[in-house]
């Protein structure tokens, strides 16, 4: 199949059981470079006339294009100096919830180059948009999700749902330095990871507990972006990824290292949640129209 007969039949894949088991769109996405994978994924969404959607369902819709991508720990995590690392190929958690919004928001925006992809994903992964160093990048979601709120990119509706104080604070970064990288090749960046954790626990943040989470399900969107909550000391979050609702019921599109692809959760995500021990609920931020 060439590329513009694979891009035609999209629409008819993705109704296809194959393709919601990740088994069609991306192992045929795996063969191409990031620059040609996202025109392709633009390609897609003008097929299937995707601007013309909401937001949230652009998110969803795009987020499916990777199901079956295989997962990669670490995926931000390379040698050298703090830059813009793309990689549509290989995805964790976080990188699959940014590549899905950034590709939504470019689409939205009619901006579909390559160019206009970087641009897009350097603005929501990094704090005001700028890269300055290390520290500049969005590392705690609790932090991700507030940077961008201020910004318009969404809007964290965590409290509006009923949400309760979230009372664990951040710290593990700056206590244990030997976990990352740059921290332990560059100790002057700790204490201003340090200062970063401050500020965060200074903020007053909200969660759903997961045993509240069935109540609200009906509440939540396509394309709604989740931090699963832990009460692990030191960490706001153990995991992220993207609602979608399947006939009327909602689930969890991510890319958990358990399952070492991105996929969509067999269960409602309250059953999800309640599987998962180390979860104690979520954080919903819900990505808003963007202008620029």
């Amino acid at each position: 199949m060439n590329r513009r007969m694979f891009i035609a039949s999209i629409p008819a894949l993705w109704s296809a059981s194959s393709l919601v088991e990740g088994k069609t769109i991306s192992s045929l996405f795996q063969d191409m470079d990031d620059a040609m994978l996202c025109k392709t994924k633009f390609d897609v969404a003008v097929s299937m006339k995707l601007r013309e959607k909401p937001i949230g369902d652009v998110v969803a819709a795009i987020g499916r294009t990777f199901l079956g991508t295989p997962y990669l720990a670490n995926a931000l995590e390379v040698p050298g100096e703090e830059h813009l690392v793309v990689n549509m190929r290989g995805l964790d958690c976080v990188s699959f919830y940014e590549n899905a919004l950034t590709l939504a928001r470019c689409v939205k925006l009619g901006k579909v180059t390559f160019d206009d992809y970087k641009a897009q994903l350097q603005i929501i992964r990094y704090r005001d948009g700028v890269i300055d160093g290390y520290p500049s990048r969005l590392h705690y979601t609790s932090d991700y999700f507030y940077d961008n709120d201020r910004r318009g990119t969404w809007k964290n509706i965590t409290k509006d749902l009923g949400g309760v104080v979230f009372e664990n604070t951040v710290g593990y970064m700056s206590t244990h330095p030997e976990s990352y990288r740059q921290l332990k090749e560059d100790a002057k960046l700790i204490p201003v990871i340090s200062e970063q954790e401050k500020a965060i626990n200074g903020r007053t943040r909200y969660y759903i507990p997961k045993d509240k989470v069935k109540e609200i399900e009906g509440r939540l969107q396509n394309g709604d972006i989740l931090g699963t909550t832990t009460n692990f000391p030191g960490l706001d979050t153990s995991h992220t990824g993207v609602v979608i609702r399947e006939d009327g019921v909602t689930k969890f599109m991510h890319a958990p290292l358990s399952g070492k692809k991105v996929l969509i959760s067999e269960k409602p995500l309250n059953e999800y949640l309640a599987g998962n021990k180390g979860q104690t609920g979520i954080m919903v931020v819900r990505p808003l129209e963007p202008t620029a």
